[in-house]
């Protein structure tokens, strides 16, 4: 149980990494704004005085420290995923992960911007409020296929490394 757990901690970290650096190539190539954690963290700092629901987050009070809050958040929760993904791949499904698994777990991650972050930070369910939602949810899109694809990658390198 420990091995599952150090194991997916290690995948989720990896698999964050994966995403940002597909971030990064997607900014780069469709020359799309930076990723920025900021407002992610300004999000949070808003929960802990009971705010939830911003109508848009750029708009609201800037919080102390908000951006190292949205990305030390963005990395557990990429962390959380990867144990979540182990686990369910290995305690409920009794299986090693599969490429095509971890493909599937990264897009179904995407309940989480889609139905809890966007429509909470004032840009609409699916980014339906954003100025381009279409490209908003494309891009989105990628970043957790990426997530997934990492995983699975991590995954790999994991049993490279763990045998003798």
């Amino acid at each position: 149980m420990v091995e599952i757990a150090y194991q997916g901690v290690l995948m989720g970290i990896f698999a964050t990494i994966g995403q940002d650096l597909c971030a990064a190539v997607l900014s780069l190539v469709f020359r799309l704004p930076a990723g920025d954690l900021t407002l992610v963290g300004r999000w949070l700092g808003h929960m802990s005085k009971g705010v939830l629901i911003h109508r848009s987050i750029s708009e609201s009070d800037v919080i102390p420290n908000e951006r190292l809050i949205g990305w030390l958040a963005h990395y557990l929760l990429g962390t959380a995923l990867g144990l979540t993904y182990l686990s369910i791949t290995h305690l409920l499904l009794h299986r090693d992960p599969t490429i095509a698994s971890a493909v599937i777990f990264g897009p179904a991650s995407l309940i989480i911007p889609w139905l809890i972050a966007q429509p909470s930070m004032g840009a609409g369910l699916f980014a339906s409020r954003t100025s381009q939602p279409g490209l908003a949810r494309s891009v989105t899109l990628s970043l957790h296929v990426a997530f997934g694809v990492s995983l699975y990658a991590a995954w790999l390198l994991i049993q490279w490394y763990a045998v003798p």
